[in-house]
């Protein structure tokens, strides 16, 4: 089943993808599946919480998977932290995630 997540990227556009729940993907390797954010500047670390290139903002009320240790910790360190950050790398594709919005943290 696939459920469908609002990306808004760096540039501001507002981009309606469509999420696999089936092949274990997190919310970084979709936006670079998708291509909507360049090469290089998301999911520097691969995924591993140790950057936080993958920071994004989530925009409305889905229920999401509790914040680890690593990523709090990275995101103590980040810069442009809202209290809606989260780390897309952290966040896997559940069918729980249908509708969610998000928006992609500025790149530093």
């Amino acid at each position: 089943m696939d459920v469908t997540i609002k990306i808004t990227d760096r540039e501001g556009t507002l981009h309606e993808v469509q999420a696999p729940t089936d092949m274990n993907m997190n919310i970084m390797e979709l936006v670079r599946a998708y291509e909507l954010a360049p090469e290089g500047t998301i999911g520097v670390c691969g995924g591993m919480a140790m950057c936080a290139s993958c920071q994004c903002y989530v925009l409305n009320d889905v229920a999401l998977p509790e914040m680890g240790d690593d990523e709090e910790a990275m995101l103590s360190e980040a810069f442009f932290v809202k209290s809606n950050s989260r780390l897309g790398c952290q966040i896997h594709i559940t069918e729980e995630l249908d509708g969610l919005e998000i928006e992609l943290a500025p790149e530093y």
